[in-house]
């Protein structure tokens, strides 16, 4: 079983890369977000307490993150891996995460960091905005919010899988076939 951790700030190209290793390898894709965006859309419990702190533009906090995720991973019992996009953002999440692997005896091999400019983040967010009709990607200043919040509570995370020799920076800026060849780099090794 292979476990990657997709990393990076909001706008970072996560979800495209994301879909693209998901066919490549035959891995299943937990995106958080798709995960809050259907539970607020349904309208569960956990989709209303996502949905108070989302719209402000802060985090979810790390119970109701780790309870959906961890229903995610039981549908699919006998998946070949996970990509997760969009968890962990905290030390706590990612102590989380290998607790559940542990239970499948399995544990995280790599966590991919798509690194892009600030600016060129905006642009994106703001482009996304205007055609998928999220409204946490309409308003500049909440995009600006959500990447400040990243680098001070999420960004640290890093360290976590620094200390393990699992942590891989990758360059988030060309083509789309271009950063996913930079990913595949990563992932083949663990093949």
């Amino acid at each position: 079983m292979i476990n990657l951790v997709l990393f990076g700030s909001p706008g970072a190209g996560k979800g495209t890369q994301a879909n693209r290793l998901e066919e490549k390898y035959n891995l299943i894709h937990i995106s958080t977000g798709d995960i809050f965006r259907y539970n607020i859309k349904n309208k569960t419990d956990l989709g209303k307490k996502a949905k108070s702190y989302m719209i402000k533009g802060q985090l979810v906090p790390d119970a109701v993150t780790i309870k959906m995720l961890g229903s995610e991973v039981e549908k699919n019992k006998d998946a070949k891996g996970f990509i997760f996009d969009g968890f962990p953002r905290t030390t706590a999440q990612a102590k989380a995460l290998d607790d559940l692997l542990a239970q499948k005896n399995a544990v995280v091999n790599a966590m991919l960091s798509l690194q892009v400019d600030d600016e060129i983040l905006v642009k994106r967010l703001l482009e996304r905005g205007k055609t998928s009709g999220r409204k946490d990607d309409a308003n500049e200043e909440i995009i600006r919010k959500r990447i400040r919040i990243y680098y001070e509570q999420t960004d640290i995370v890093k360290s976590y899988y620094k200390k393990d020799d699992k942590y891989y920076r990758i360059d988030g800026v060309g083509e789309i076939e271009e950063i996913t060849a930079r990913l595949s780099e990563v992932v083949d090794k663990f093949i």
